[in-house]
C-alpha cells in the first residue's frame, strides 16, 4: 500500500490493509483531553456569565467556588495533558506529529486542503483518502487546537496569578502574559474568545469525524478507540 510521506494520501488503487495509526497514549489523551475540556467550557461560561447572584453568607453559598475550582483543575490537568502530548509527538509514531507540524510548505497538501472543504460542503462526491488526519483536519488541529491550547494555557495561568498578586512566584512566572497583552482586561478578553474558539472546535471536529465515518472510504470513529484506520470495501 502507498501512502505519501507529506501528506498520508493513500493509494487505495494499489490495495489497501488496516494501517494502526493512533498508539495507545494519544488515545487515552484524546479522550482526557476532551473531557477536561468539556469541563474547562462549562465552567468559563459560568464564570463569565454567572447563573445567580452570590446572596448570603459566602461559608453557607460556595457553589460559585466549586465552579471556579472545578475550572482550574481542569485548566491545570488541560495543561498537563498538553505537554505530555507535546512529548509524544517527539517519541511517537510518524502520526502523532502530524497536528504539530502541517506540512504548510506542500502544494500538494494545500490543494488537499481545499478538495476537503469542497467535500465536505457536499460540491465533491469524493475525496482522497488519508492514513491519518486529512489536509483540512490537520490544520484545523494545528490552527485552532495546537495554537489556541498554547494561548488559553498562558492566558489562563496569568488570570490565575493575578488572583495570587503581584508579588508572588505565580506572577513571576506569568507576569509577563499581562505585558505581552497590555492589561488584565486584554487578556481575560482572549481567554474568553478562545472558549468560543474551542466550541466552534468541538462541534466542526465531532460533525466531521461522524460524516466521515458514515460517507467517507474510511473509519474514524473506532480508529480513535482501537487505533486501526481501515479502510471500506478494498
Amino acid at each position: 500500500m502507498k501512502i505519501d510521506p507529506v501528506t498520508f494520501e493513500v493509494d487505495v488503487s494499489a490495495g489497501t490493509h488496516p494501517i494502526y495509526v493512533w498508539e495507545a497514549p494519544v488515545r487515552v489523551w484524546h479522550w482526557a483531553m476532551a473531557i477536561a475540556m468539556a469541563v474547562m467550557i462549562v465552567t468559563g461560561f459560568l464564570i463569565g456569565a454567572p447563573l445567580t447572584a452570590n446572596i448570603g453568607d459566602t461559608w453557607s453559598t460556595y457553589d460559585f467556588g466549586y465552579v471556579r475550582l472545578a475550572h482550574f483543575v481542569a485548566g491545570i490537568v488541560f495543561t498537563g495533558l498538553f505537554v505530555y502530548r507535546l512529548y509524544w509527538a517527539a517519541v511517537g509514531n510518524r502520526y502523532a506529529r502530524m497536528i504539530f507540524l502541517p506540512p504548510l510548505w506542500s502544494f500538494k497538501w494545500w490543494k488537499g486542503v481545499f478538495s476537503q472543504v469542497a467535500y465536505y460542503l457536499f460540491m465533491k462526491k469524493t475525496a482522497p483518502e488519508y492514513a491519518g488526519h486529512n489536509p483540512l483536519a490537520q490544520l484545523a488541529m494545528f490552527a485552532m487546537f495546537v495554537l489556541g491550547s498554547f494561548l488559553i494555557i498562558i492566558t489562563g495561568l496569568a488570570l490565575y496569578a493575578q488572583a495570587w498578586g503581584w508579588d508572588t512566584g505565580w506572577m513571576t512566572y506569568f507576569g509577563w502574559v499581562f505585558t505581552l497583552f497590555g492589561d488584565a482586561q486584554a487578556v481575560r478578553t482572549v481567554h474568553h474568545a478562545l472558549m468560543y474558539v474551542f466550541i466552534l472546535f468541538s462541534i466542526a471536529h465531532i460533525y466531521m469525524s461522524f460524516r466521515e465515518d458514515v460517507m467517507g472510504g474510511a473509519t474514524t470513529l473506532s480508529s480513535m478507540s482501537t487505533g486501526l484506520r481501515m479502510f471500506k470495501g478494498h
